[in-house]
């Protein structure tokens, strides 16, 4: 290799990493929320709610999990699969108000739950995968969420530890 596009591709490689900082510090909730704009993120809280509630520990909603289904909805699904999952969120509200005479807000937990177990049951594809998403989502959101790690797991920021002085036995 040539001494000169040895020393260019150093300099393009410091640059970019001299740059690194200024990107990453324009990064904040703000920008965070403006991406994700869901037309029902109070009910996509509820929803993720009834899954995972509270209990003596947080549920779905207190650790943002619903924050979290909008930001892999929004950064790492299809267009198509977007607009599907947003039409069949537009659609539970009127569905349990015909179910029960109430919005999902104001219904109980039981009739939430039923709700779901119907969603699930469902013959029409795109219901059946608006609930797995649903469903797998949150509970991915839940379980890699720093409250779980350090509650019910053994995580460990730093893995594996070396003991210098240590007595080798025989």
């Amino acid at each position: 290799m040539k001494r000169r596009t040895v020393i260019k591709n150093i300099g393009i490689a410091l640059g970019s990493f001299g740059s690194l900082p200024t990107w990453a510090a324009g990064w904040n909730q703000a920008t965070f929320d403006k991406n994700n704009s869901f037309n029902n993120e109070k009910l996509l809280a509820e929803l993720v709610e009834t899954l995972i509630p509270t209990t003596d520990t947080l549920g779905a909603k207190g650790l943002g999990v619903h924050q979290f289904i909008q930001k892999m909805m929004t950064d790492c699904y299809d267009k198509q699969a977007q607009t599907d999952f947003e039409q069949i969120l537009l659609t539970i509200n009127p569905l349990i108000i015909k179910l029960f005479g109430k919005s999902f807000a104001e219904s109980d937990t039981k009739q939430r739950i039923e709700l779901l177990q119907s969603l699930a049951q469902s013959q029409d594809k795109k219901i059946q995968n608006f609930y797995n998403t649903l469903r797998g989502l949150t509970i991915q959101g839940y379980t890699q969420s720093e409250y779980y790690m350090t509650r019910f797991t053994d995580y460990e920021m730093a893995p594996a530890r070396f003991y210098g002085c240590v007595p080798v036995k025989k």
